[in-house]
């Protein structure tokens, strides 16, 4: 257990720190942290099957996992989850119903893992993992909320470069065909629209 808190302090402890509002819950980060587990998840692996229960709620220390439905047959890609983030399949996880999507490794990944019954425990008895819970999912709604306001409001090559903007990251270590589905755009007019701004 002390060993997964040393290989994580410069990764997921300073991300869980990062969202409470001051140092005093040092001794609370420590427990909650002991309760994530190693996962090591290769490219093409996922973590959840759609129309299968999500068993994890995960920190990514490495790698991307794409969030994807299909739509008659075509893969759609959601959300993808970058490095130093939190992701799951949380309708699924949480109430333990089946996953609408499916959540699959693009790169090999790391990840740090928890169970229902220890993420409910802390919940109810750890006071920093409550907090940081509260505080990551209100960041999430927010970026949801831009997401889904930018798909009506930008049009691709403005959606583009809203990306390059503040997440160029993504262009550089994710294929062209999960960025174009991702922005929703095809994969043709995505490659016009780099050629014509880059």
């Amino acid at each position: 257990m002390s060993m997964s808190l040393q290989i994580t302090k410069s990764h997921f402890e300073v991300f869980f720190s990062s969202l409470l509002p001051d140092d005093s819950f040092e001794k609370e980060v420590h427990e909650a942290l002991a309760y994530f587990k190693k996962m090591i998840v290769k490219k093409n692996e996922f973590l959840v099957y759609e129309n299968e229960v999500c068993h994890h709620f995960c920190f990514v220390e490495s790698g991307i996992l794409q969030h994807a439905i299909l739509i008659d047959g075509e893969e759609r890609t959601t959300y993808l989850a970058l490095k130093n983030s939190v992701t799951s399949s949380l309708n699924s996880f949480l109430h333990k119903v089946p996953s609408r999507k499916s959540i699959k490794a693009i790169m090999d990944s790391r990840l740090w893992v928890i169970t229902l019954p220890d993420f409910n425990y802390l919940i109810q008895n750890n006071k920093a993992f409550h907090q940081f819970y509260f505080n990551l999912i209100e960041r999430q709604i927010c970026l949801i909320d831009d997401y889904r306001i930018d798909l009506l409001t930008l049009t691709p090559e403005e959606r583009y470069k809203k990306l390059l903007l503040n997440e160029s990251k993504l262009l550089q270590e994710v294929p062209l065909h999960y960025l174009a589905s991702f922005l929703g755009i095809s994969t043709r007019h995505m490659s016009r629209i780099r050629k014509n701004i880059n």
